[in-house]
């Protein structure tokens, strides 16, 4: 299949998915008239919606080279343990609420960013497959993050980091226009770049991308140290909602995130896959876990329906590459 049909392909996914996203707006604002698209849970989605689409965004990258980064949830964990440690540690002590901000964003970028480097060692020089490697960082991480707290939560933030995630610009709140700056860096960078060009020729073949002149090792370390500052951005954003750090916040987000980038088009063998997919995604999966809340349906049911639609999303994958491929040899 030419690149035009794999494109032409995409863009009918991410129609497709935004009329379903339309659909059930619609049909969750005809059953609770006045309560779904009323101002208060509107703010309560836009607020939520960064957590998913960030973690979402860090797994993308590595999805495109046919990998799995199934440590995401576990690094946006420990770097946001350790923000929160350094923050109210310092605060505590005396520093000014700017200085100990800015300093503990610093800790925590560096904890993300030595995380994705280990990760990117492993997968890229040593070789080990993505999904295991990962789920081995995964506990590796979350371990570490259980010695450091030993279970609890760590707070004691200063005041200006817990209202981040409360004041609004233009009357849309300000994790939304961190989540859109994001969405827009990424797209011109996997887009509009020499750099994410060569991130997907490596996700349709990683030996001819070689071949070529592509210095694979490198790209790779560079894509799971994107997705660990992707990872880092989350953490921020969960720790000033909640004003706190803890080891499972977030917890939930892995399997949501596998979804997000699934039912948005990207394939799982690499090389194939959008932004605007992954966040169309995002949303629909967003508008559906606030309709069944306001519905008053168990929130524990909706990790049923997101591991339902992840399956549904991969036979649709799965049955659509068979067609394809019979298409192509007739």
């Amino acid at each position: 299949m030419d690149l035009r049909n794999k494109i032409d392909i995409q863009y009918a996914k991410e129609y497709i998915l935004l009329g379903v996203c339309a659909v059930l707006v619609l049909m969750f604002s005809a059953i609770a008239p006045g309560q779904f698209l009323n101002k208060g849970n509107l703010g309560t989605m836009a607020r939520q919606i960064p957590e998913l689409g960030l973690l979402s965004l860090a797994m993308m990258p590595v999805f495109l080279t046919g990998g799995t980064n199934l440590s995401n949830v576990a690094t946006a964990s420990l770097s946001g343990i350790v923000t929160a440690m350094v923050m109210s540690g310092l605060y505590g002590a005396g520093m000014g609420p700017g200085a100990s901000i800015f300093l503990a964003l610093l800790a925590g970028l560096g904890v993300a960013l030595l995380c994705g480097l280990f990760i990117g060692f492993g997968v890229a020089w040593m070789g080990v497959a993505a999904m295991l490697f990962t789920l081995a960082t995964m506990t590796l991480f979350k371990g570490i993050s259980m010695n450091l707290t030993q279970g609890a939560a760590v707070s004691g933030f200063p005041s200006g980091y817990y209202q981040f995630s409360r004041v609004s610009l233009l009357g849309i709140p300000a994790l939304m226009w961190l989540f859109g700056l994001t969405v827009l860096f990424m797209t011109l960078l996997m887009g509009h770049t020499a750099w994410g060009r060569c991130v997907y020729m490596i996700g349709c073949n990683p030996t001819v991308s070689e071949y070529s002149g592509i210095r694979v090792k490198h790209v790779l370390l560079k894509v799971y140290l994107l997705s660990a500052v992707m990872s880092f951005l989350a953490a921020v954003v969960m720790t000033s909602r909640y004003n706190s750090a803890k080891v499972d916040y977030g917890s939930s987000y892995l399997l949501q995130s596998l979804t997000a980038c699934v039912l948005g088009g990207m394939d799982i063998k690499g090389g194939r896959g959008t932004v605007i997919g992954v966040v169309l995604a995002v949303v629909t999966l967003q508008v559906i876990s606030s309709g069944m809340n306001v519905l008053g349906i168990n929130r524990f049911f909706t990790d049923v329906t997101t591991g339902g639609i992840l399956i549904l999303a991969l036979a649709l994958n799965f049955f659509g590459e068979r067609i394809r491929d019979n298409k192509i040899k007739k």
